[in-house]
């Protein structure tokens, strides 16, 4: 008897049951062609669909009510085109790409391999385009943009300081460009106070907000106002308003501590200098060299301010200066004899001091300062100034200035960029002058200050170079010291973008590359005729 010779390693054959043809036994009893046939997977996936398309902002509506900027061919665009396939629940997802199409064509094409079971142990794999038709809509921002201005805007940011110049202004402005915390603004509209910052979601101003407070000391309120609502879809549709108070402390000013803030920081002296508003009040003890910060919320609590800012400098003549003290950082104490510019030739009154600046002045310098004897005292101030049982100095310098050599100074070979603003309404030509004086005091400070240039962006003038240079050739013919201003290093280069100019450079560039060609080839002919007439002569000598 033989031994039955069993392989469990193959399938019986069988007939196809639809066409007949000899194949490996399976579930559904059919070849790969008839079940092709038989079976479709992709029935119930819709193939033709339509996909809305901001022209204006280049964006595609993601559902329900979100427009996300792409690019053709991109992964966030294939993202968008697949959830709005329905059907892809019920089916497996292998593959996913774009077929090319024309840019212009409104089309969109993309291609899907799916998988699924469709009898026992049987799983069909099958690929299939699905349509997509560009339908042109304008999205929601850009609808906004089109109407009047009262309904482009969600929130406002009002940003106000209650002081007599726009310095701290100018200076914010230089540092939201640095940070490009003015993207997402939609308008910025100047205030007599202030500015105003409109933007079109709450989200885009509450970040503004706090942009504000890591650079400057404020506080701030919130208000909405209902604008319109829909009971039967329970939606709402708010402004909201926040209302940015900056301290009215700014660098320079004269300040007056109240006698619980003056005994919390170590006892001292009422009479202090700011010098640096941050995040912070940085001041100065010009008679101790004691410097001090004040937080915030620290300044908010008692809200003290300033008896006498920058406007109230007054120039003084230093007659001499004899160092006497300690010194901290730049600061030297020293005693000082100044006299009033405006006392020359009328008096002789002379005032001895002391003073920080003692590393910074020399006998014949001009300096600011303010007379405190003539100052304008408010109740509060002297009540507590007497109770501070100490002598008031005559005189505070507060920094070093140089009247001679302003008036020889040549343009400035820097510049600074400024923000796209809307000016206010009825404004007279003295609020001009006096903003254009107020600009001029901040660029006297930005170069006197090195501090303040390593906060923002300085840019090259077109004609630095020469400006620098003939500025060095009359610093080595002068004696006189020289105006403090930022170097060549600090600058950065001025980029400006043209349509035009780039075009008729490169016109020029062309024509000037044909003429060189042109002359080449004029001086390779001219050769090449020398030549063949050196050869003639040497054929006529043989």
């Amino acid at each position: 008897m033989q031994p039955l010779n069993m392989n469990f390693g193959t399938l019986p054959k069988i007939l196809c049951c639809v066409c007949g043809l000899l194949i490996e036994s399976n579930p559904s009893n059919m070849c790969i062609n008839c079940l092709r046939s038989q079976v479709d997977i992709s029935e119930g996936i819709p193939k033709q669909l339509t996909v809305p398309f901001c022209r204006t902002c280049g964006s595609y509506l993601q559902p329900p009510n979100n427009w996300v900027q792409c690019s053709l061919e991109s992964k966030e665009l294939l993202t968008i085109l697949i959830k709005k396939v329905r059907g892809l629940s019920k089916v497996k997802l292998i593959d996913a790409g774009f077929v090319w199409t024309e840019p212009h064509s409104k089309r969109l094409k993309i291609k899907l391999t799916i998988q699924k079971e469709v009898f026992t142990a049987t799983m069909v794999q099958q690929s299939f385009i699905v349509e997509f038709i560009v339908q042109n809509l304008q999205c929601t921002n850009c609808t906004k943009s089109q109407t009047n201005e009262v309904n482009t805007w969600t929130a406002v940011a009002q940003v106000r300081q209650k002081v007599d110049h726009k310095r701290t202004f100018f200076y914010l402005e230089q540092l939201i460009l640095k940070h490009s915390a003015h993207l997402q603004t939609i308008n910025i509209k100047e205030q007599p106070d202030g500015l105003d910052f409109y933007f079109s979601h709450r989200s885009h101003a509450l970040r503004f907000v706090d942009f504000l407070q890591a650079v400057v000391p404020i506080r701030f309120k919130t208000s909405e106002r209902l604008i319109s609502q829909d009971d039967n879809s329970n939606t709402y549709n708010h402004k909201y308003t926040f209302s940015v108070e900056i301290a009215p402390i700014c660098k320079d000013d004269l300040i007056c501590l109240p006698p619980k803030v003056a005994s919390a920081y170590g006892n001292m002296n009422p009479l202090v200098v700011c010098l640096k508003v941050s995040s912070v009040i940085h001041i100065l003890d010009p008679l101790t060299l004691k410097i001090v910060d004040i937080p915030t919320a620290n300044y908010w609590k008692l809200e003290f301010q300033s008896i006498a800012s920058s406007k109230q400098l007054l120039p003084y003549v230093i007659l001499d200066i004899v160092p006497t003290g300690p010194s901290i950082g730049k600061y030297l104490m020293a005693e000082a004899t100044v006299a009033r510019e405006c006392d020359f030739g009328s008096n002789d009154s002379q005032f001895i001091i002391r003073t920080h600046l003692g590393n910074i002045l020399k006998p014949g310098d001009s300096a600011l300062g303010y007379d405190v004897m003539n100052i304008n005292l408010s109740d509060t101030a002297i009540t507590n100034l007497s109770r501070r049982k100490r002598d008031l100095p005559d005189v505070v310098l507060v920094k070093k200035t140089y009247p001679i050599q302003r008036a020889k100074a040549k343009p400035r070979f820097w510049k600074l960029k400024t923000l796209a603003k809307e000016e206010a309404d009825n404004k007279r030509k003295t609020d001009f002058e006096k903003q254009n004086q107020d600009y001029e005091a901040f660029l006297r400070d930005i170069e006197e200050d090195p501090e303040i240039r390593t906060n923002i962006n300085l840019y090259k003038t077109l004609d630095a170079r020469q400006i620098l240079k003939q500025k060095q050739d009359k610093m080595d013919d002068e004696e006189e010291d020289a105006i403090p201003e930022p170097t060549l290093e600090e600058l950065l280069e001025d980029l400006s973008i043209s349509d035009n100019k780039p075009k008729l450079n490169s016109q020029n560039n062309l024509n000037t590359n044909q003429i060189d060609i042109n002359n080449n080839n004029n001086n390779v002919n001219e050769n090449n005729n020398n030549n063949d007439n050196d050869e003639e002569d040497d054929l006529m000598a043989d």
